[in-house]
């Protein structure tokens, strides 16, 4: 059976769709079959897949990104989880997901993953993200949450991005996402090799 890795969070450009297609990449490269769902009625992903597709002839060992709505993805992921074509599915979910799309989306995931910088305001609405999480963490008590330090300078220690945010009710990745270019200017095809570190702590939570 399929594992179902969520990226989720109440606003936009906390880092979702950055860290959702780079751990799809970097998982497609390190041999898992890998599916990508995004909800964000946008379908950035998919139309940048296709630019790629377009503009080169030899794209490696692809992976299918498929477009999805609040309403319906809760089915879908129950269908792709059931496929025995597939490891790992991803979802990078819409920044204005409703109440009840979130908690049918935790329903049929095995980890959910809230990004977030050390601001003030995205410290905010993880806090706030983590306590909407809590009635779907009562109906699936298997249910994983954790925070991804996203955008944190170069300079700054775990000690520190951990004191930020020990009072979340959620397991803390020990390791973070630099603030730096090569992460934000992704590919859908090229896995980022230096983001393979952080994929690896994300799969220890998928045992």
């Amino acid at each position: 059976m399929a594992k179902v890795i969520s990226f989720i969070s109440r606003k936009g450009g906390t880092g979702k769709t950055t860290n959702a297609i780079n751990l799809a990449t970097t998982l497609n490269a390190l041999g898992k079959r890998v599916v990508l769902v995004e909800t964000d009625t946008n379908y950035t992903l998919n139309t940048l897949r296709k630019m790629e597709v377009f503009k080169s002839k030899d794209n490696g060992r692809t992976f299918d990104i498929l477009g999805s709505q609040d309403q319906a993805v809760a089915q879908e992921l129950t269908d792709l989880k059931n496929s025995r074509k597939t490891d790992v599915v991803v979802v990078d979910s819409a920044g204005k997901t409703t109440d009840e799309g979130i908690k049918k989306l935790c329903l049929v995931s095995d980890v959910v993953i809230v990004p977030t910088s050390l601001t003030q305001n995205d410290l905010l609405v993880t806090y706030q993200t983590v306590t909407d999480l809590a009635p779907a963490r009562q109906l699936n008590p298997q249910l994983k949450i954790l925070i991804l330090p996203n955008r944190i300078h170069t300079g700054t220690n775990l000690y520190t991005v951990r004191e930020s945010l020990k009072n979340l009710d959620a397991i803390i990745l020990p390791i973070i996402v630099p603030q730096k270019n090569l992460f934000v200017n992704f590919s859908t095809v090229a896995a980022e090799k230096a983001y393979e570190p952080i994929a690896q702590e994300i799969l220890k939570h998928l045992s």
